[in-house]
Formats: C-alpha cells, structure tokens, sequence
C-alpha cells in the first residue's frame, strides 16, 4: 500500500485535536520543560516555508522532552498591536481588529498543517482586553515605582508612520518599519527609565545560555562606560562646562571642547552676549536638529562643527586657554552632552583637529598619532612618567572631578501616536495633574470607531474621540481627560511567556503557584530581536522580579538564534518580490512530515541557508522509504543492527538537546540504509526507532505505531534508552570534498555504505554552502578515506 500523505496527516491532527494530546499539566511529579518561539506578528501575507524553521525546531524539542518524562509547555500566542498591523489596516481599508482576526485564523490554519504540538488552550493574543488588562497594571506599578515619567525632550518622529519613535526602532536614520527618514520632534512623551537596570541587565548575561553574538550586541547597545565629570570653567562667566570622560588619564593633552547641538549651555552663553556668531551656531545646531542619534554618531562619517567664537574654556590642569565648539558628532542624551577633545589619543577628534587646524598635544609617549592605547604619561605635570591607567585617578582628584557612570541605553520612549495600541493608563486632570486609571478600572479599553488614521500633527486619533477622552477625575472627581498616545508594539511581547504559564487567571498576571513551576523559560527560539524584544522583556522581567510577582531574575535561560531560509536564488522571500514560497502548497505536494525533516536537514540550525525544491523532494523519498519498511519487520531481533540502532538513539537524543538536527536527520538516514542493507529489522528494534523518528516525523510513526497494535500515541511513550555497550568501536575520519576541493571530514563506522557516508557529508555547513542548494550529479566515494561531490 502506497504512502497517503494528505490522508494520513489530517487524520492523526484531527484525532490530537479532539484528545488534546498535547495539553500543558503542572505536574509536581514531574522536571518540567517550557519551550517557547518568539510569538508571530500574524501578517496578511501569512507564513512562507522561512518562517515554520523555528517552530520545527521547538516543536521537536518539546515532543523530545515529553518522551523522556517531561511536563512540556509549548504555547503559541499573536503579538498583534502595534504599527505593521495598523499600517496593513490602512493599507487594506478595514478595521485592524478585524485585520487581525483574519489573519490569526489564517496563521493558525497554516500551522495546523504542520502538525504542531502547541497547546492551544493557553492561546494569548495582545489585542485582547484580557490580556492587555495586565500591560496596563505593570504600566501603573512602573508610575507608582517612579519608573514611568512624562518628557518633552525632542524624539525621533517618523513623518510617515506619523509617531514617535524609540532609538530600538531605527534602521540607522530611517523608520525601521517604513524606511522613511526620521526626524526630531518635540512631543510630550511617556518615558520609560530602563536604564534603571542597565548594570543588571549587563551582570546578568554572564549568566545564561546565550549565544555570545546575542549577548554581544545586548552589551554595546546598554554601552556601559566608566569615566569622570570635570570642569572646565568659562572665560569670563561664572558658568562652567561639565564634561564626561572615560580618559581622564589625558586631561592635560585637551586643546578643545565639544558641545552637543542640543546643550542647554549654548542658549544662555548666546544670550549672555559672549558668543559673537550667534546666528551661524543657531544654524548649525537647527540642522543638527533634523537628524537622528545614530546618523550623527555613525562611524566614518565627516566629522562637521561650529567654534563658539568669543567663548573659551580654561583646561583645569594646565590653565591653558581652549576654544569651545559646537558639533553633531556629540548627543545631548550621552553622558553631559558635552565632551573634552584631546586629539593626539582619540581617532574622533584627532579628525576634528586636522579638519580644524587645531593643535595636537601629545600626552602619552607613542610615536604615531593618534595613539588610543593606555601608556607612560608625558607633558602631564606632576604625573609625568607615571601609567596612564594608574595616574587616571589620581588626575580626577587634583582637579575635583567625580567618578561616574553612563549608559549609552537610552530610557525607553513608550507613547505613541496611533490608534491600533494598548491605551496608557492615566487621566490628566487639571486641578490634580496625572492620575493612574484605578486597578479595578483595568483595562481601559480601546474604543470602536470608524475611523483610526493617524493626524500627523503629534496627537493619537484617540484624540478627537470625546465621549472616550473626557472623563472623570478618580481623585477630585471633577472633569478630566484620558491619556491619547497609545503604547508601542513591544508592550505586550515583553511579558507574554509570563501570561502562557496561566492564561485563564482574571485576578492576576500570573499566580506565583504556575510562575514558580514553568518559570524561566527553558529554551527559547528565534531569529530576529537580539536587541529590542530581548532588552524590554529582561527589563519587565526584572521590574517584575523585585515586586514579587515572578521568582527568577531572567526570562530566558537558554536563547537558540535561527537563520534564515531564503529562496532559491538565495534572496529573502517577500510579497513584493514575488518569490514567496507557500508551505501550504509544499505540504500538499510532499507532506508535512517530509517538510518537517527537509527543513531541519538544509544545515546547521544557526546558519541562513537557500530553499531547494529537489532537496525536499529527497526527503520525501525517505518517507516513502520508511513506509515500506514496516514491510520488513520480523519477530526476532536482527543482530547485525544492535549497535548502529542504539548509537542512533544515543546520538538523535544528544543532537535534538543541543540543537544539531540537521546531524540527527543524517543519523535517521544512516540507519534506515542499514536496515534496508540487511533487508529486515526486528520488531523490539522497530518500536525503538519509530520512537526516535516520532519528534521530526510525528504523522507517519503515529500510524505505523498503531499499525503495531499500540493504543497509545507515540508521542506519549517513552524515549528509548541506550546501552553504551553495543556501539561501535571501530570508527575512521573520512574527508569530505566539493567538486575536489576539501570542506571538511566526517567520522563513520569502518566499511560505511556510500549512502551512508554521503548523508553524514551532507550535513556538514560547509558542504551544504558549497552545494548551493544543488543536487550532485556524481559522487565517487572511497570506503575509509574520502568522499567526493560533484556539481
């Protein structure tokens, strides 16, 4: 009987459906395992076969970990307020609500195809009042806590999303979302100050299971600096300009001084009648205005400035006079927004100088220019001759400096100014100012209208909604207003693992019973965010972590970042490119189980690799192969496969753990040529590597386990144990080449079969790259030395 893919898959998912196979249970009894993807943004393109990666690899993980003895989590949920949804909205005329319905049902459709073991009972979506209620009630601790502040310093404003914009949502100096330019804006903001957590948020990446490039990346944007404020009085005024520095060691080489665009400083000297080009400065700092943070500190670019004519500054240490600049290159936000120059030992400045024609001071001896490196001090006084590092202190002291501490994280800029967010929980009251919603007033719901597009003008549409806007006072009872900016996509995704551990609770965000056994999140997988998404939740995580209402200090132990799947030619799949592959239409043609294995074979999980429909049609080959097999199924043990069978559920266990499924699929395919070698398997052997099978595979070993008379599913058995006695010894590294060039070896059991030795090559990285997505046309392998491929 021939292999019915499309039969055999809606089959077995309607019958896990109807049992709730795989419902989540707090089971004391049990280690518990809580295995979560990033949740999706449910787009209107829907899913494309990129997209599925990830939820694979959780997907067999979770199935793993409930065989061998685990309570599993494995939830899925919608991140689904927010700009993209509204802007598809707009885009398609209709409510977002209603966008969002559709397109959930869609996502949801597509992914039951796959045959997921999600446990949909605990299903969030962010929209919802239920769960946006709770948003909101941390939103009103972080404002009892002092966390939540209103600002009116000028922020990045998108012209055409029509919102503002926090530094996380940038794309260098364009709107990540849109790709338009983003310019400054002055808007009264809700401010979050997480960079009251920025050196736990540094401490505590030592401690988890991350890999290093994530953890990298989260280290430079929190940009933790250890330096000093100091001095440098003004000519002629009784002001002084405070600068912050992390190379108080070359105090005595600064020959000149730096203002942020931006500093308040500028005003009052311009106003003091000192700086006698008034209106140049106030040209420059209008242009500097107009740009973003990170376009103006953007590496290699031409460093530009204005000189505060008729200003100078005295250096503390060598009571020189030194001229005061104005220049893009310096942020407001960072450290004093003012910073001293010292050309001979910093790249920047050095440039600046050059540019400027402005003297260069050596002050540690070096014999280029400039020289960043620590070093023995010269022109430096009473320290002359000492270490730079060691005199540093030393140095802040003679000149009455103060040890201090800044963050290049800037705190988090929460309002927006659209209409498809989680209402900000405060009324505005003329007579009492700010005052937070009451807790038993949650949620503020967002009101229905016919009408949401954003006014451009600084106000949400929220805005022109009376009958939602105008409220009473919880206080004096009297006439106020509701808050109108709306809170930005990322609110609701930085504490969502949290709601999934207890999604039915009304009283509370999550009860400390549940939180105490699910929490952290074991294994958590995505592929994109290694800034945004991470650094909010941590920051929530941490809040919520010194209120009580979670045990642990971090969300996340352990991070598995995935690459990406591109198109054939090797370019990133999208709508407008019309190269779109539909894993809908994948399925159909070679089934969701053949799906599954491709995708975790195409390579090592980490790596970005290009779609190959030959490949897949490669995997559906072994489907059809492993269906035919139940065919060689006899009584008795076969003797010849003892050791190979128990290496294969030693080394798919270890490789499914660690994440290397590519190498697990390679070892399924090892041992189904071996059995087809020997022409037969004993039935004991046959119940044991469907088992290994059932994680990548669960369709097809769940009916050929019922074809062996079990009752029970697969899914729920038991993985199998090994015996370390039985595996092969006898092992030899084998070279792997492409086209004659080497790429790698292979360890195989001696007088390996060419299939053998040719699905070990395969998943290699190396050769998967070299291949191309192309199918070797000749392979000439020689048993125990090497195996070549041909394209």
């Amino acid at each position: 009987m021939a292999y019915d893919h499309r039969d055999i898959e809606k089959k077995w998912q309607a019958i896990w459906k109807e049992k709730e196979l795989y419902r989540s249970t707090e089971d004391k009894d049990k280690k518990k395992a809580y295995v979560l993807d990033m949740f999706p943004y449910p787009s209107g393109e829907g899913l494309h076969v990129g997209h599925p990666k990830g939820y694979i690899a959780t997907d067999i993980y979770s199935r793993h970990k409930r065989m061998s003895g685990y309570s599993v989590l494995h939830p899925m949920g919608w991140d689904a307020f927010g700009l993209p949804a509204e802007n598809y909205a707009l885009k398609h005329k209709v409510h977002p609500r209603i966008a969002v319905e559709k397109n959930i049902a869609n996502f949801k459709q597509q992914l039951a195809h796959i045959g997921f073991d999600y446990d949909w009972s605990r299903e969030i979506n962010t929209t919802d009042p239920s769960y946006y209620h709770w948003t909101q009630w941390v939103f009103l601790k972080m404002l009892e806590q002092g966390l939540a502040f209103q600002s009116d310093e000028p922020i990045n404003w998108c012209p055409s999303c029509m919102t503002g914009l926090a530094n996380e949502d940038l794309d260098g100096a364009v709107c990540e979302r849109c790709g338009t330019p983003v310019v400054k804006k002055h808007l009264p903001q809700w401010v979050l100050k997480i960079t009251d957590y920025a050196d736990r948020m540094l401490t505590d990446l030592d401690t988890l299971n991350w890999p290093e490039h994530i953890k990298e990346a989260q280290r430079n944007w929190i940009g933790r600096s250890e330096g000093a404020e100091i001095d440098f009085p003004i000519t002629g005024s009784e002001d002084s300009i405070r600068v912050f520095t992390t190379r108080a060691d070359t105090l005595y080489g600064a020959t000149y001084l730096v203002l942020a665009p931006e500093h308040t400083l500028i005003a009052s000297l311009i106003a003091s009648g000192l700086v006698t080009n008034a209106d140049v400065v106030r040209a420059y700092a209008a242009a500097a205005a107009a740009k973003t943070e990170i376009e103006r500190g953007a590496e290699g670019k031409e460093k530009t400035g204005v000189m505060l004519e008729g200003v100078s500054a005295i250096n503390p240490t060598t009571k020189e006079k030194i001229p005061v600049y104005i220049a893009d290159y310096v942020l407001g936000g960072y450290g004093t927004g003012a910073i001293m120059a010292v050309p001979a030992h910093d790249e920047r400045d050095f440039a600046f100088a050059q540019k400027m024609h402005l003297p260069v001071v050596k002050v540690i001896e070096s014999t280029n220019l400039p020289h960043v490196e620590k070093g023995v001090l010269v022109q430096s006084g009473e320290f002359t001759g000492k270490d730079s590092e060691e005199a540093k202190d030393g140095i802040i002291a003679a000149v009455g400096g103060k040890k201090v501490v800044r963050y290049k994280l800037r705190d988090w800029v929460f309002s927006r100014q659209r209409y498809w967010g989680e209402p900000i929980p405060v009324i505005h009251c003329p007579k009492d100012g700010v005052v937070p919603v009451p807790y038993e007033d949650l949620p503020v719901k967002l009101p229905e209208v016919d009408h949401y597009e954003p006014t451009g003008t600084g106000e949400s549409p929220l805005a022109a909604i009376d009958e939602w806007v105008n409220t009473t006072c919880p206080k004096c009872k009297g006439p106020a207003k509701r808050e109108t900016n709306t809170m930005p996509q990322w609110a609701g995704s930085s504490w969502y693992y949290l709601r999934f551990m207890d999604p039915h609770d009304d009283t509370q965000l999550v009860s400390a019973k549940n939180e105490k056994y699910w929490g952290p999140v074991d294994v958590y997988v995505g592929g994109d965010h290694a800034v945004r998404h991470l650094i909010y939740a941590r920051f929530w995580h941490k809040f919520l972590y010194d209120i009580g209402v979670v045990s642990t200090r971090e969300p996340f132990a352990r991070l598995e970042f995935l690459g990406f799947i591109l198109d054939e030619h090797g370019q990133k799949m999208s709508k407008s490119k019309g190269n779109v592959i539909n894993p809908d239409e994948v399925i159909s043609e070679y089934g969701a189980d053949a799906f599954r294995i491709y995708e975790m074979f195409m390579g090592p999980f980490e790596n970005t690799t290009a779609w190959s429909t030959a490949s897949i049609a490669g995997t559906a080959r072994f489907i059809e192969r492993l269906w035919r097999m139940q065919d060689s199924v006899v009584e008795t043990s076969v003797s010849a496969l003892d050791a190979l069978l128990h290496e294969t559920v030693r080394k798919i266990g270890d490789d499914i753990e660690s994440f290397k499924f590519n190498t697990a699929v390679s070892q399924m395919m090892i041992f189904l040529n071996a059995v087809e070698k020997e022409g037969s398997i004993g039935g004991e052997q046959w119940r044991i590597f469907l088992r290994t099978l059932a994680p990548f595979a669960p369709h097809i070993t769940e009916e050929l386990w019922q074809h062996l008379g079990e009752m029970d599913s697969i899914h729920h058995a038991s993985w199998p144990v090994y015996d370390e006695s039985l595996f092969v010894a006898d092992e030899i590294e084998i070279t792997v080449q492409v086209n004659g060039k080497r790429r790698g070896s292979i360890i195989l059991a001696m007088n390996s079969a060419e299939e053998d030795a040719l699905a070990a090559a395969r998943a290699l990285s190396t050769v998967t790259v070299a291949l191309g997505g192309a199918e070797p046309r000749k392979v000439v392998y020689v048993p125990g030395r090497i195996i070549n491929l041909v394209v």
